[in-house]
């Protein structure tokens, strides 16, 4: 705990961002600088009206009401990334705008050149490979086990990493995503100690994971297993606001940190939301707090629950850790009988109001929250026993669409090269035997599709039914 003070029901952590932003909306300035709303005066009343006065009140960005600087991180910027850094473990931390996106992206630009080989897993995120277009890097694909009965990617096999390296002698880095988005984790350990071995980085893209460092019941964060650098996106589980992440460097890592320092300033805005800043000092000091440790054991029990009641129903399943790898408990992954993941979705949307976090081919994703009460599990689990009692019938199967890309790539061209190459775009009918030259990549999950460079098969085309046309070499 940092600057831990007794506040009546919770433990409060000190939130430097926080504070300062406190601090200017009760001492306001006549304001001649950006943004031109000018504290919400310049806005559409109806919109005003929606988010709130306040909300626009404190609309800012930095420079402004000593509230520090982003590149170069200074004031209370500077400081909230420092309380980060020391919340997770690591020597560094970047508060990232845009998403873990730009993370991927600085670590790419920041870290790789032309013709430099990368490890990464087919279930990567389209940001890893826009940032292998960006340096000119290209990827060596390491293929995790696929869990076929449940149609979605499973664990890394560390051995295959070795392989890869033992057969590879110009890799730059290995670039791992974990857990999946469905709560696979993989051995990150073992993948570690490989990369040691052979003095080759370590990255992993741990978007989805960080709660890890802050109960004991969740797998380790890999910032404690010998990674060099790890993302966050803490928008996604942690509290933050939509589109702000972090960026950690290790305690012990190998990588250059001013390069990385200097890509992420070539990709952020120069006018960064401080209110999405302040929402990344906000959550980390809410894990650290007496109520934001509450808060996460009532997400681990909640899920615990709901695994538990789930287990009970007759044709209603959840993926669990049964043949020798770990799962995040908080991220529920279920199917039904008969029912194809999208067509329980639109039960769940449709008859119960109930939204997930993502509907594939064979099952949905479900997350217990921070924010998530027990009523609200209760709710659920008394909706998927009528679901289990009721003779739904699927429709989706009709629809020869498929929406977790489970293919393995067959690269003719490298990704710069045919991003950059002539292209046309063609009805989707003639692409079958052409040469991709976009990145397709549906979110939920940003798995890519295609990717340039890759041949376009017949295997492909049930991904695709969303598009009538496709931008191929010409």
């Amino acid at each position: 705990m940092t600057n831990v003070t007794r506040n009546n029901k919770y433990t409060k952590t000190h939130a430097p961002i926080v504070e300062a932003l406190k601090k200017a909306y009760e001492n306001p300035s006549y304001q001649f600088h950006i943004p031109g709303h000018t504290k919400g005066n310049g806005t559409l009343p109806e919109f005003k009206k929606l988010i709130g006065k306040k909300a626009l009140e404190i609309d800012t960005t930095d420079e402004f009401d000593n509230l520090g600087t982003l590149h170069p991180a200074t004031g209370p910027i500077k400081e909230a990334q420092e309380l980060a850094a020391k919340a997770f473990g690591a020597k560094k931390t970047f508060f990232l705008l845009n998403g873990s996106t730009a993370g991927n992206l600085a670590l790419a630009m920041g870290l790789t050149k032309k013709g430099q080989k990368i490890i990464t897993n087919r279930n990567c995120h389209r940001s890893v490979l826009t940032g292998m277009i960006i340096s000119g890097a290209e990827p060596l694909w390491l293929v995790p086990e696929r869990f076929e009965e449940w149609g979605i990617w499973g664990n890394v096999n560390p051995e295959r990493v070795e392989e890869l390296l033992k057969n590879h002698k110009d890799v730059s880095m290995v670039w791992i995503t974990n857990p999946t988005y469905e709560g696979v984790v993989s051995d990150i350990k073992s993948i570690s100690v490989i990369c040691k071995k052979y003095n080759v980085p370590l990255i992993v893209d741990e978007a989805h994971a960080c709660l890890w460092n802050f109960n004991e019941h969740l797998p380790t964060s890999a910032l404690k297993l010998g990674a060099d650098a790890v993302v966050h996106s803490l928008h996604k589980t942690g509290g933050s606001m939509s589109q702000s992440s972090m960026l950690h460097i290790s305690e012990n890592s190998i990588l250059d940190v001013d390069s990385i320092e200097k890509a992420l300033k070539l990709m952020h805005t120069t006018s960064p939301s401080l209110i999405l800043l302040a929402s990344l000092d906000a959550a980390r000091a809410n894990l650290e707090s007496s109520r934001g440790q509450k808060l996460l054991k009532r997400a681990i029990a909640n899920a615990k629950y709901l695994r538990s009641e789930i287990d009970k129903l007759e044709h209603i399943h959840q993926l669990k850790p049964d043949f020798g790898y770990k799962t995040d408990v908080t991220k529920v992954f279920i199917k039904a009988d008969g029912l194809s993941g999208k067509r329980l979705e639109s039960i769940l949307e449709i008859d119960f109001n109930i939204e997930v976090e993502s509907a594939s081919d064979a099952g949905l994703l479900l997350l217990s929250n921070i924010g998530n009460k027990r009523s609200d599990i209760q709710y659920l689990v008394d909706c998927l026993k009528k679901i289990d009692n009721t003779n739904y019938s699927d429709i989706c199967y009709l629809e020869n669409k498929k929406h977790m890309p489970m293919l393995t790539p067959i690269i003719k061209m490298r990704l710069r090269d045919a991003f950059y190459s002539p292209k046309e775009t063609i009805p989707k009918s003639q692409a079958v035997g052409r040469i991709a030259a976009e990145i397709i990549a549906e979110c939920p999950p940003g798995i890519a599709v295609l990717l340039p460079g890759e041949l376009i098969t017949e295997n492909h085309m049930p991904y695709l039914t969303d598009y009538d046309f496709i931008e191929v070499i010409k």
